[in-house]
């Protein structure tokens, strides 16, 4: 933050709060609209009544409208986003943080957005719109693209501008489906990419956890051959990090797999992989999808996951991770990674 943005961080305080609250609801309405206050409360995580308040004098300021349909942003709020981008970024400090989290993560870049995704869904569309820019950017020539399934990567696909123009792109569903959540399997999510961009995609219609006997057949199958072939292919590979736990459970895994997952001390998983605290692959489930080995021999990995209660498992997983990884996350879970490691003593 620079001199003049501090002393009045400290001269007022509360303006710094009354404008980050404003520049969030004024994002959130960027993203979402048309929006309704009601669930524009919801995404925020703010009460309705603050909502109220602020939206009319937004809608007083002329950067917002009040539609039938609901609310969206006039030219005159996008220029407003656009010109404080970089001010509010410094202002909340997670510019500094991205730099200390990139650090200690030992990968080559991490970008952090403000506030909480545990607290707000509006955040979460904060990742995966950064998460849409930096992925488009890898968007050059004939590029084959492994995505994952989960809310982080399907927040992506929606923040992907259909109105540009890409090159030649196939999107390959690096996994099966979980049995549930359709919207967030990594098929839906392939496709969805592909249908932003205009590109082509590649589906796996299996189950994520294989019995051994069906792994065994399910691997000399012809098109299995070709999925595992383009995995080796892939240029990008896109991909969430869940908690141990809560994916185990997901996955309906027996007692006894259960039992294996918290007697190893997993904290995170990724690609069927369970990781402890240090990074140990402790358990992997037997998945006809993309293996850690290829993700590790990717070009290029981009990693998505927020809110706070995703920090045990973020570390955990970037103990191993490939140092030209991107990682996007949000505020809490960066200072919690941060704090982590401070009370364990590490680097």
């Amino acid at each position: 933050m620079d001199a003049l943005s501090s002393a009045q961080n400290k001269l007022l305080p509360e303006m710094s709060d009354l404008l980050k609250k404003r520049y969030q609801i004024l994002q959130a309405i960027h993203q979402e609209q048309p929006i309704g206050r009601r669930t524009l409360s919801e995404f925020s995580g703010m009460t309705e009544r603050d909502i109220r308040k602020e939206t009319d004098l937004l809608r007083n300021q002329q950067l917002i409208e009040m539609k039938t349909v609901g609310m969206v942003i006039t030219e005159q709020g996008e220029e407003v986003l656009s010109s404080l981008k970089k001010f509010m970024q410094e202002l909340t400090g997670v510019t500094d943080l991205a730099d200390k989290l990139k650090k200690h993560l030992g990968i080559a870049q991490v970008v952090v957005v403000p506030s909480d995704s545990d607290k707000a869904i509006a955040v979460k569309n904060q990742i995966g719109e950064e998460a849409a820019r930096i992925l488009e950017k890898h968007f050059v020539g004939e590029t084959k693209i492994a995505v994952t399934g989960g809310s982080s990567l399907a927040a992506i696909a929606k923040e992907l501008k259909s109105e540009k123009s890409y090159p030649p792109l196939q999107f390959i569903a690096a996994r099966g489906g979980l049995g549930e959540d359709v919207l967030h399997q990594a098929n839906t999510i392939a496709s969805d990419f592909a249908e932003k961009t205009g590109g082509t995609f590649k589906t796996l219609y299996l189950p994520d956890h294989l019995s051994e006997e069906a792994y065994t057949m399910m691997m000399k199958e012809p098109l299995i051959k070709e999925m595992m072939s383009l995995y080796d292919q892939t240029d990008l590979v896109v991909h969430g990090i869940g908690n141990a736990q809560e994916m185990a459970i997901r996955r309906r895994s027996t007692v006894e797999e259960l039992e294996r997952i918290t007697a190893g001390g997993a904290v995170s998983e990724a690609f069927g992989y369970y990781f402890d605290e240090e990074g140990n692959v402790v358990y992997r489930i037997r998945s006809a999808g993309i293996q850690l080995e290829q993700v590790q021999k990717a070009p290029a990995i981009l990693a998505v996951a927020g809110g706070r209660s995703k920090a045990d498992a973020i570390r955990s997983y970037f103990k191993n991770a490939p140092e030209r990884t991107v990682l996007v996350t949000d505020e809490a879970a960066a200072k919690e990674i941060l704090k982590l490691n401070e009370n364990l003593g590490g680097n």
